[in-house]
């Protein structure tokens, strides 16, 4: 199958990039401790899937006719602001993220509007996308299953087994992009997981077809997935910096877990808006 393919402004996919950062930047300072870096790694892929790639169908889940997993259910927040703008969550719902009255969490939970799967134990995702894809051919039902993995989930087996499925399976209607960002929580993956590269030579050893790209070139994300050939389950490698978009996060372990302090965020907002002038 030919994805369907939306009109994708380019420019307008970086300006609502920046303001998903500013606002992940403000949820920070309502909490602890959130996972800002993971999120802001995989913003430009999930952009990219929202507004260029999944059909919007009224009275559907959500809106949209096809379907969403966030696999790396840690990067949760890139998901919750573009459905805040989209008006799936509402403002309030943000605003009590990883509170006592409200409905969202550090990860993502089946029965949220907009949230397809409870997400976040990590190896699971790609298992349910491939049964999503498998039983809507089943169904003969036309919907697109896209997922966003994280590169710490291919240490999983159980990826492994869904890749395999999916492969054998021919699931044309599965799309995957992998947030390669060669972080874990505390490690380098390409020092202590040295033998999952290369990734893309391995997803096609599979019975997928796979592209590299740079993870934060919208237009790169999009192109890959409008000029897929076809006929095999599609992974979309993007190689990507974690706590991209502020200059002291990115690649800095920690970011996966803390939230700034006051000065640390108002030094963080100042950098985008340097890149947003």
């Amino acid at each position: 199958m030919k994805t369907s393919v939306i009109p994708f402004d380019v420019a307008a996919a970086r300006r609502r990039c920046l303001t998903y950062r500013r606002r992940i930047l403000d949820i920070s300072q309502q909490v602890g401790a959130l996972h800002v870096a993971p999120a802001f790694s995989c913003l430009e892929m999930v952009d990219a899937i929202y507004h260029g790639l999944m059909r919007r169908r009224p009275g559907a889940p959500g809106g949209f006719a096809d379907i969403f997993l966030m696999s790396k259910g840690h990067g949760c927040l890139a998901q919750y602001v573009i459905l805040e703008e989209l008006g799936v969550l509402s403002r309030t719902d943000l605003d009590r993220y990883c509170t006592a009255l409200g409905r969202l969490g550090a990860h993502p939970d089946y029965g949220v509007p907009g949230i397809a799967a409870s997400t976040g134990s990590l190896g699971h995702g790609l298992g349910i996308a491939a049964g999503m894809a498998h039983a809507g051919r089943l169904t003969r039902d036309d919907a697109v299953v896209y997922v966003v993995l994280s590169d710490g989930e291919l240490q999983e087996g159980s990826t492994w087994e869904a890749l395999m499925t999916a492969g054998n399976l021919r699931l044309e209607n599965l799309v995957a992009f992998l947030d390669l960002n060669d972080l874990t929580g505390l490690d380098r993956m390409s020092e202590v997981h040295p033998a999952i590269y290369p990734v893309p030579e391995k997803v096609r050893a599979f019975g997928w077809d796979a592209v590299g790209v740079n993870g934060h070139d919208a237009a790169a994300l999009h192109g890959a997935v409008a000029g897929r050939p076809g006929g095999r389950p599609f992974m979309v490698v993007g190689k990507t910096v974690k706590g991209r978009g502020v200059s002291f996060m990115e690649h800095v372990p920690i970011w996966h877990y803390r939230s700034p302090s006051k000065e640390e965020y108002a030094k963080a907002l100042a950098e985008l808006a340097e890149v947003s002038s």
